[in-house]
């Protein structure tokens, strides 16, 4: 009897390819000097553009205060020199919204908002316009596949940065459900780890650094599976 034949009644589940990315800027042509030009242009800059001034950090890291953790925020703040509306935009959550339009929408309630609360609207210096920026993200196979659930704990701990990004984070664009590549790759298996698959979705990856999921997600694997020593 073929010892590796697949039981009666189940489905062999495909295995979970390990993929890696980067990320390629490309100009949307649109740039703000002042607040009411960055509220026009962001009516109607492109969805990708969005997503990458909120995500685009964790794969080119910025240097500037963690609490504004977003390009828009920290223009604000640098540019336009608007504390304010930087600690306004600086709490969006991108993973609080359903699709693009959503967050796009709260950003722009944001911007309206102190806009009318200003007597003028604030410029930033001609060095300093906001250029809106789209996204392409460049993926990449790492050759290596994992075939049981098991794996997980030594393969994250060994994942690069992009390679967490693009599992955790943008899968979310990717898969039907909004959820990581881990949790829809473990649903094939039923509900055998339906108390992993809440642990991992009770993650944030917005306010954490792609060293800090990776650690925490290489600690759940861990713990879950009884691995030591990753």
């Amino acid at each position: 009897m073929n010892q590796d034949a697949t039981p009666p009644g189940e489905e062999k589940n495909q295995p979970f390819r390990v993929k890696d990315c980067s990320l390629v800027g490309i100009s949307t042509g649109l740039r703000s000097q002042n607040l009411r030009e960055f509220r026009e242009a962001l009516q109607s800059v492109p969805e990708g553009s969005i997503y990458h001034h909120f995500w685009g950090r964790f794969l080119e890291p910025h240097f500037d205060e963690p609490e504004y953790n977003n390009d828009f925020a920290a223009w604000a703040f640098h540019c336009l020199h608007e504390k304010s509306l930087a600690e306004r935009l600086a709490v969006v959550n991108p993973t609080d919204h359903p699709d693009i339009e959503s967050l796009r929408r709260e950003v722009l309630d944001i911007v309206e908002e102190r806009l009318d609360e200003l007597e003028f609207v604030p410029w930033a210096m001609r060095e300093d316009l906001f250029h809106f920026t789209r996204s392409q993200l460049l993926v990449f196979d790492t050759g290596r596949c994992l075939s049981n659930p098991e794996d997980l704990p030594k393969a994250v701990s060994e994942m690069s940065p992009g390679s967490v990004f693009y599992h955790f984070i943008d899968a979310r664009r990717r898969t039907d459900d909004r959820i990581d590549d881990f949790s829809a790759w473990l649903s094939d298996f039923k509900d055998r780890h339906a108390d992993l698959t809440r642990q991992l979705s009770a993650i944030d990856p917005y306010f954490s650094s792609l060293k800090e999921l990776k650690e925490a997600l290489a600690l759940i694997f861990s713990n879950y599976f009884g691995v030591t020593g990753q």
